[in-house]
């Protein structure tokens, strides 16, 4: 006769309460995260700062930065460069060692030389004014302390440290008819 195997009933429902014993805490915290997501959600912090309600015709604000003016960037020439070059050159604190402006034709470099600086800690305030940008590279006898072609219409800032006395080379060079500014000072 046929032998047929027969598994025992308890062997599976075992199985089963093993599993549910499993997953029942994972559902619990699921919940749980659930029900405190859903507390926290519901909570808003407001105050009274004593102003009333906007009116229904408020003015619309779509763009609240200005236009830059075209003509801020063309070269200019005299009184007006002087005055430009004060302006983007303001006060500077420490020991003002060297300070100059002028302009630069289109494919043009200059290069001028400051005076004997002593060794230390400098500062190098750079402008242009030009359409284009403008190449600034300032040099002591061994290495470029400063390579740097600048956006005009900005000013610029650098800390350099001269080891030892040294004379400083100034080199502006401009693509487009440029005016440059430029002061170095000890800090």
């Amino acid at each position: 006769m046929p032998t047929v195997r027969m598994a025992s009933v308890h062997r599976y429902l075992g199985r089963a309460r093993r599993t549910l014993w499993l997953r029942a805490p994972a559902a619990a915290v699921v919940l749980f995260l659930v029900l405190v997501a859903a507390v926290l959600g519901g909570c808003e912090y407001s105050y009274d700062d004593g102003r009333g309600e906007l009116p229904d015709a408020a003015p619309v604000v779509t763009d609240p930065v200005l236009p830059r003016d075209p003509l801020e960037n063309v070269p200019v020439s005299g009184e007006e460069l002087t005055e430009w070059a004060k302006e983007v050159l303001p006060d500077a604190e420490g020991q003002v060692f060297h300070t100059s402006y002028g302009t630069v034709s289109r494919g043009r470099t200059k290069t001028e030389s400051t005076k004997q600086l002593p060794g230390g800690t400098y500062s190098l305030t750079l402008a242009c004014r030009s359409e284009r940008r403008v190449a600034f590279t300032i040099r002591d006898a061994e290495f470029a302390l400063v390579d740097l072609s600048l956006r005009c219409g900005t000013s610029r800032v650098n800390v350099v440290h001269v080891s030892k006395d040294s004379v400083l080379r100034v080199t502006v060079e401009a693509r487009a008819d440029a005016n440059f500014a430029y002061r170095i000072s000890r800090i």
